[in-house]
């Protein structure tokens, strides 16, 4: 069901140098809950080769009512609950439309 009027989700988290792993361990934990979800297309955690530290959910949503409801889950605020002291900053949540 890929086209033109999911939502893309570009989610990245950075992890304190030294809790990369920790960090890592958190979020691996989100993907098996959240690709049963109702509305979830793709959900991928991305790590970046040339630092570590720079962890990335690529995401694709039905439809912006499945996003929120993902984000409400209780596994994401269970996640969320436990990102104090293991990231550098908020996590950047961004959403898109694909245009072509």
């Amino acid at each position: 069901m890929t086209n033109k009027m999911t939502i893309r989700v570009v989610a990245r988290i950075i992890a304190l140098p030294d809790k990369v792993e920790a960090l890592k361990a958190v979020l691996l934990e989100l993907i098996e809950p959240t690709r049963q979800e109702n509305g979830c297309i793709k959900y991928e955690l991305l790590q970046n080769q040339f630092d570590p530290t720079d962890l990335t959910f690529v995401e694709e949503w039905s439809s912006n009512d499945a996003l929120d409801a993902h984000l409400a889950s209780t596994h994401i605020e269970k996640a969320v609950a436990q990102l104090d002291g293991l990231v550098a900053a908020e996590p950047d949540i961004r959403r898109y439309h694909l245009l072509k």
